[in-house]
């Protein structure tokens, strides 16, 4: 990668787009672009049009989405649906038309079947039904992939598409309802912590496995994937190393000092049994994390409690 080029990096304010762009300014780039959604909606497609006519960016990360748990997957299926469908499909189509040289698309890993076998391989891809709570999401996703690989073969464009596993880390989101697993259960026992309370309720059997990878190494995967990869098709990045949702919880719940119980709604979801990634093939290229679960996790809860207690 050229650090003179201009960077056009769509969803900076999230996590995922804030680890990169740390990323980015630690490696010398100073021509980064960035829009707020006030400055710049990129559901609108003649404003991203517009932009990309006036800014011609070079290299573009598109790391904007519109992103939640279950709860938020499950009661907001059409904002799910329509927000990224419309987001993706103006960036991706737009830097087609301005020449850009370079693009960088963010999927999800529950592009998934729900009963895929594990650990789950790029070529497991649309090889089964997807999950339930979060199908409009991922369909979204699955056209960005579409997208990707459809302007490459059509127009010779260089749009690569990454699958990360489970995300947490610095400025995740902690609403009480919307958030993530991770965070969701950090703000939980902080809280009952906090309140002296003798229990906290985790949605589900606790039985489900899950995978999870710091937005600093999915941050670290992009940049090397970027400079790296040039192919069809998507590429997993994650640890290759999973947990039940009960053992997470006794391991935050421990390492927030929480000493209450902790029980299980069973009536509440579990989602996808099982969702662990095969990783050999960003292996072989030459990548692999750097932070363990434990210590990403102390680190967010020192974030999390420093911000909010």
């Amino acid at each position: 990668m050229d650090n003179n080029k201009k960077v056009y990096l769509a969803g900076h304010n999230g996590m995922v787009g804030s680890a990169i762009f740390r990323k980015l300014k630690s490696l010398g780039f100073n021509n980064i672009i960035t829009k707020s959604s006030n400055e710049l909606d990129l559901r609108n497609q003649r404003d991203v049009e517009r932009f990309f006519e006036d800014e011609k960016p070079e290299y573009v990360f598109l790391a904007a989405a519109m992103v939640g748990g279950i709860v938020a997957n499950n009661s907001y299926k059409a904002d799910f649906i329509y927000n990224n469908l419309m987001i993706e499909s103006n960036i991706i189509h737009n830097s087609y038309k301005n020449g850009v040289e370079k693009l960088l698309f963010l999927g999800s890993s529950c592009i998934y079947p729900k009963f895929s076998k594990q650990p789950i391989k790029e070529d497991y891809f649309m090889d089964g039904k997807l999950e339930p709570t979060n199908q409009p999401y991922a369909i979204a996703k699955i056209a960005g992939i579409e997208l990707c690989d459809s302007y490459r073969d059509q127009y010779d464009c260089n749009f690569i598409s990454l699958m990360p596993t489970n995300l947490y880390g610095t400025n995740d989101n902690y609403h009480a309802e919307n958030s993530h697993v991770i965070p969701g259960l950090i703000r939980r026992f902080v809280e009952a912590k906090k309140n002296n309370l003798d229990e906290v309720v985790i949605w589900g059997s606790g039985n489900p496995r899950r995978e999870f990878l710091h937005v600093d190494d999915l941050a670290d995967a992009c940049i090397f994937l970027f400079e790296k990869y040039n192919s069809k098709g998507i590429v997993n990045v994650g640890t290759g190393i999973d947990l039940t949702i009960a053992k997470l919880a006794e391991l935050i719940g421990e390492l927030t000092g929480y000493k209450g119980k902790i029980l299980f709604d069973k009536s509440k979801p579990d989602g996808t049994p099982r969702k662990q990634l095969d990783i050999s093939k960003i292996n072989n290229l030459g990548w692999t994390p750097k932070i363990e679960l434990e210590d990403g996790l102390i680190k967010t809860i020192n974030e999390f409690t420093n911000i909010n207690i």
